[in-house]
């Protein structure tokens, strides 16, 4: 069965270069954390990637990544392709003054008419580890509809400040009831805590890693109608329309199944600038442990 990976990567600066958190390499051979993605995901078995840009960037990401992606995927019988995300492309008119994009759910929609199959959808500049990418394609190409990878909340926290997690809610059967957004998640000697709270660092969250298919596509884009006539004339400059907001809107109506796939892998973001040696040096472990090899796609 043919399936999409669909990197969100419209958030890299206008201008290529220092200071660009995605094009930071992570290892001697410059490799980014975009190409290991790349690499889980062909290794699980996803066979076409999608990134999603801005069209004013396509020409340096070309340049920078998309033009060695495709001669490395072109290798693996893997096809790619090129969706753009514009402010404009709303079903409405653009607020005066509005410059902030619309958010991961209308990413997302950038691509509706690329994705003609089960697909997964990441954030260009998280790791995530082989074991979510495996769990989600194995759940799709057996016919599974809706899923998210969930990380254990303490192999995603920073040493180097407070993050934002959706921590999952779940019956017995994995299947996700509620994403409860929690700013602030800091760790402490013992655990983790938000504004005082004491969390379960065994808590399973999302990390914005889920397995959709075309059907959803159709239900994201009727609830990007709905925000507009809803949200947007509440909060016209910054109103976001979020996919786990979203989803978390349709479990509330009963109106979608997704189910959880537990991963233990750590999952490493630079978050904050201190983050960045800290990443480098687990890459580095990684690549000495043999997890990886340093000709990254040469194991394929």
């Amino acid at each position: 069965m043919d399936t999409t990976l669909l990197i969100m990567a419209a958030g890299i600066g206008s201008r290529f270069g220092g200071g660009i958190k995605q094009l930071e390499p992570v290892d001697e051979q410059g490799h980014i954390i975009m190409d290991y993605s790349i690499h889980d995901a062909i290794e699980a078995g996803f066979n076409k990637v999608i990134f999603i840009i801005r069209k004013d960037i396509e020409e340096e990401f070309r340049e920078v990544i998309g033009s060695r992606i495709s001669a490395i995927c072109a290798e693996h019988n893997v096809t790619v392709d090129y969706a753009f995300q514009d402010i404009n492309d709303i079903p409405g008119e653009l607020p005066e003054g509005r410059t902030k994009p619309w958010g991961t759910g209308q990413a997302v929609l950038a691509a509706k008419d690329l994705i003609t199959t089960p697909f997964i959808v990441i954030n260009a500049d998280d790791y995530y580890g082989k074991e979510g990418f495996k769990a989600v394609h194995t759940y799709l190409v057996e016919g599974g509809k809706s899923c998210m990878a969930g990380f254990v909340l303490k192999n995603t926290l920073s040493d180097n400040g407070g993050v934002t997690r959706g921590i999952c809610r779940m019956d017995a059967d994995h299947n996700l009831t509620e994403v409860d957004e929690t700013k602030n998640i800091v760790k402490t000697v013992d655990g983790a805590e938000a504004d005082g709270v004491k969390l379960d660092v065994d808590s399973l969250v999302s990390m914005n890693m889920w397995g959709l298919t075309p059907d959803f596509l159709q239900t994201l884009e009727k609830g990007f109608v709905e925000f507009f006539e809803k949200e947007v004339p509440a909060n016209p400059l910054k109103a976001e329309y979020l996919i786990p907001i979203y989803i978390g809107d349709l479990l509330k109506k009963d109106q979608m199944s997704v189910k959880v796939l537990r991963t233990n892998d750590t999952w490493y973001g630079m978050t904050y600038h201190e983050d960045v040696a800290a990443v480098k040096e687990s890459f580095r472990q990684m690549l000495a442990e043999g997890v990886y090899k340093e000709e990254l796609f040469s194991d394929l």
